[in-house]
């Protein structure tokens, strides 16, 4: 009981749910982090490879299993026409329109690519997207409706 002893009790409530809105910011930063590590990647020549668990049926015994799987990231930017790169951020296979009739950001170089997602994130995280995420999830909810 002395090690029991020497802990710090304390009496604490476990948080509820977050609002629906601090869950969608959360889903669309965690998208953009990794966006922001492909970027990287991309600019230093390397693979970007994240893995997820997944659970497989084995063929021949019939059991299932957890194997880890490499998750399949698509880039958000692409080159357009005029040789600049620019960016469209998604919100699950959505483009957000970021302001009336525009719905892409350009970057100019691809150096420039990790700097800006970071602003995006960072307007994230600040709620500066929140109508437009909105907008965007209000969308995909119609697609489950019978």
């Amino acid at each position: 009981m002395s090690a029991f002893a020497s802990l710090k009790l304390v009496t604490a409530k476990r948080p509820q749910n977050l609002a629906p809105v601090v869950q969608r910011r959360n889903k669309l930063s965690n998208q953009l982090f990794e966006q922001i590590a492909l970027a990287k990647s991309f600019a230093e020549g390397t693979q970007y490879a994240p893995t997820r668990m997944r659970r497989v049926k084995d063929k021949e015994t019939g059991e299932r299993k957890t194997v880890e799987a490499i998750k399949r990231v698509k880039a958000w930017w692409f080159t357009a026409e005029n040789g600049r790169v620019c960016l469209q951020v998604r919100y699950g296979t959505k483009v957000l329109e970021l302001a009336k009739g525009k719905n892409s950001i350009e970057v100019g170089r691809d150096a420039e690519l990790v700097a800006v997602l970071e602003t995006v994130k960072k307007c994230v995280e600040a709620g500066e997207l929140d109508a437009q995420i909105d907008a965007a999830s209000a969308a995909v909810r119609e697609r489950f409706k019978p």
